[in-house]
């Protein structure tokens, strides 16, 4: 179990170090945002930069996401350890910064294709101005003075609104710098930029931001009404404000059930089933490009794309505050995750109802030898309870009326759940797991862990 851990941090110590080497040689004239010098040059140079096509500005943009997003996953996926408190300062600050001028381009690149369209209008004479729907799209239509501006809202994580609710679908900020004419009905639109889907198991709650006290409100929003069936939400505003749509966090949690069932040579099928949806997430060695589903990504790619996508599966350190959880030791937890990992290969594992019954100082979970595909059958189930120093086989099953702590019979207590299984586990299962690819076992680990499928079931 430790070899595979110290082989899979090296190799992810490796591929930091390609990847930067990659980045080095490509050549690109992208700067690296990692290293000061470089990201700074980036943006001065283009502060100085006047009078840019709206169009410009959008390529630009893309950009400038993209070196938010790298600063975002390095500070998610580096080691705490590795991670000096200087470096975590300046990647917060330089994604600050590059907020910043991201929103300023884009309202420089707005005040002037509005002077060169020379928009003038008599208030007067505009009666009733209504505000219908807003796209997630920037929309650039002549004679009309609106913007719509779609910003990253992962920055807005640490403030206390966003513990127990979370945006879905962006941020989205819309200002006005002349008083746009009547709608009017055109036959032609403008086409559909690339639309991405996320997904609202409850109507969502609209809020605003307010810049001054740094937090989300809902006053000065009236009148919201969900149409569901065509995913549609209207609703007024008092002004112009940055606005957002705000979904439970944690409606996802506790979870129902959760299963893991091995599919192949390092290949295995996650499922967590909640109130709501059942997500089933696939562990496997191959890459493949594809949208979200379908797409093969790493343990902490795959978390950040659920959610934005609306599923949230990932309990936050304080999460417990906001759903009943069955609450464990934190050393007990962390191991039973290690060792479920270590066998996941040629072993499936599931929610067991007497987890519930068993104290905060131990685990109770199924286990079942499979070394072909499709699902296990309720027979050939047995029950395993484990405290991070001592394993053993219980005797009760799922359907027993009572718990009980009994010894299957002809078993005994084994200091890991490896060694456990070992004495009623085929050659074959065995071989299997010797055999087991270390970064395997590290994404199952990841994936158990994120999850927390032990303590929040």
């Amino acid at each position: 179990l430790e070899d595979s851990y110290v082989s899979a941090n090296n190799w992810k110590n490796k591929f930091r170090v390609n990847a930067k080497w990659e980045h080095y040689t490509d050549c690109n004239g992208s700067p690296d945002p990692m290293i000061p010098q470089e990201i700074n040059t980036f943006m001065s140079l283009w502060r100085e930069k006047r009078n840019e096509d709206i169009k410009l500005v959008m390529e630009n943009g893309k950009h400038v996401l993209m070196l938010i997003e790298k600063l975002e996953y390095q500070l998610l996926d580096m080691p705490v350890l590795e991670l000096c408190e200087k470096e975590v300062v300046q990647y917060q600050d330089s994604i600050m910064e590059l907020r910043s001028l991201l929103h300023q381009k884009y309202n420089e690149a707005t005040e002037d294709l509005l002077k060169v369209n020379g928009l003038c209008y008599c208030l007067s004479s505009v009666r009733r101005v209504t505000m219908r729907e807003i796209v997630q799209q920037t929309i650039l239509v002549e004679n009309f003075s609106q913007y719509t501006f779609t910003i990253s809202h992962y920055h807005l994580l640490h403030t206390v609104d966003l513990r127990q609710y979370t945006p879905v679908g962006g941020v989205y900020h819309v200002d006005a710098l002349k008083l746009p004419p009547q709608a009017r009905h055109i036959k032609e639109t403008a086409p559909h930029g690339k639309l991405f889907f996320v997904i609202y198991f409850e109507e969502p709650l609209v809020a605003r931001w307010h810049s001054e006290g740094k937090l989300w409100r809902i006053d000065g929003i009236t009148d919201v009404k969900y149409k569901m069936k065509d995913k549609e939400v209207y609703f007024k505003m008092a002004a112009f404000y940055t606005i957002t749509l705000l979904q439970d966090a944690h409606l996802n949690m506790p979870y129902q059930s959760w299963e893991l069932r091995p599919n192949g040579t390092d290949e295995a099928l996650l499922t967590v089933l909640t109130a709501f949806t059942e997500v089933q997430i696939q562990i496997k060695e191959t890459e493949l490009l594809s949208h979200l589903r379908g797409k093969w990504m790493t343990p902490l790619g795959l978390t950040i794309a659920l959610k934005t996508a609306g599923i949230n599966i990932f309990p936050a350190e304080y999460s417990h505050k906001y759903v009943s959880v069955n609450k464990k030791l934190p050393a007990t937890e962390l191991a039973a995750y290690q060792q479920i990992a270590l066998v996941a290969s040629a072993f499936a594992f599931g929610w067991s109802k007497w987890n519930l019954e068993c104290g905060e100082d131990r685990v109770i979970f199924k286990v079942s030898e499979h070394l072909k595909e499709g699902p296990v059958q309720d027979e050939d189930w047995s029950l395993y309870m484990f405290n991070s120093q001592r394993a053993q086989r219980l005797r009760i099953t799922e359907h027993s009326e009572a718990f009980s702590e009994d010894l299957a019979e002809r078993t005994e207590f084994h200091s890991t759940l490896f060694h456990m299984i070992k004495d009623f586990a085929t050659e074959a299962a065995v071989e299997k797991v010797k055999c087991t690819h270390y970064l395997f076992i590290d994404a199952v680990f990841q994936l158990l862990f994120a999850i927390r499928v032990l303590t929040y079931s």
